[in-house]
């Protein structure tokens, strides 16, 4: 097993600058799923991102749309950065150095990989973060049809706002609210990479280190769901560290008993049963 000691101290701090760097959040997450990434990998990721930020135009003309063109003509056309339904089924996906390396990935990487070029070239960028399928803003959301929406997922494709509520309505068959446009913070990005993660995990009983790592990852940023403490917990339980996850389940217990007695003692009945597991 390799230390991750390092990358981990390094994903917290960064976490709790006053500015968080979404890729070196995201190249500290990919550390955990590749041992041999090490720091000469992410400063390769990085400069690769510099690189494609350099062969962007200066300061396209048109504003928020001439950016949008720019930003798809390199990396959906020239570069051929897009993703297929088959990408929903590998780790990678979710992984930026070989989103990078391989030219695909989820909706939410291939826009990480959006952002931060645009951002280095200087463009008004931001992710969108639509239920379902994460996309790019350029311009101001705020400003009547300041806003310009690409999808990265396919390659760049232009949306409107129309297109855009679709998507929402289509996810959660209800229709949109206005602030679903709005910038999401590197932090819930972050965040919902990692959710992806864990959820493919889920999916691949034998692939528990994984759902652990992003469990515990998440649980490294400054604000998670609470109900992720319960999560690593039982992961450790079904992993064989039964004294540890009894432990865990207990304190979760500890927090859920003011707002949900039943629940917590639920969850109590779980760690007798992990402290059992060691007779």
């Amino acid at each position: 097993m390799h230390d991750t000691t390092d990358s981990r101290r390094r994903f917290a701090e960064e976490a709790r600058a006053e500015r968080p760097d979404l890729a070196l959040l995201c190249l500290l997450l990919a550390a955990e799923a590749d041992p041999d990434l090490g720091e000469a990998g992410i400063d390769a990721a990085q400069i690769e991102l510099d690189d494609l930020a350099g062969r962007l135009p200066y300061a396209p003309s048109g504003g928020a749309r001439g950016w949008a063109r720019a930003v798809s003509a390199l990396l959906g056309e020239e570069c051929g950065f897009h993703g297929t339904q088959a990408d929903y089924r590998r780790l990678e996906s979710s992984l930026l150095p070989e989103v990078l390396r391989r030219r695909r990935g989820l909706p939410i990487l291939l826009s990480v990989v959006w952002i931060e070029v645009a951002r280095r070239a200087g463009a008004p960028v931001h992710g969108v973060a639509l239920p379902g399928h994460f996309v790019v803003g350029f311009g101001d959301p705020a400003a009547p049809d300041g806003l310009v929406l690409a999808d990265p997922f396919a390659a760049g494709r232009p949306l409107d706002r129309a297109d855009a509520e679709l998507l929402v309505t289509s996810a959660t068959g209800a229709p949109p609210d206005p602030s679903v446009l709005a910038p999401a913070d590197p932090l819930d990005v972050v965040l919902r990479v990692l959710g992806n993660i864990r959820a493919w995990a889920a999916a691949r009983p034998e692939r528990s280190d994984v759902q652990l790592w992003a469990t515990e990852l998440s649980l490294l940023l400054p604000s998670h769901p609470a109900r992720l403490r319960h999560e690593r917990a039982q992961l450790l339980v079904r992993r064989g560290s039964y004294l540890v996850g009894a432990r865990e389940l207990e304190h979760y217990a500890d927090v859920l008993q003011a707002v949900d007695p039943a629940a917590a003692e639920t969850v109590r009945q779980q760690a007798r049963a992990a402290r059992a597991m060691l007779n």
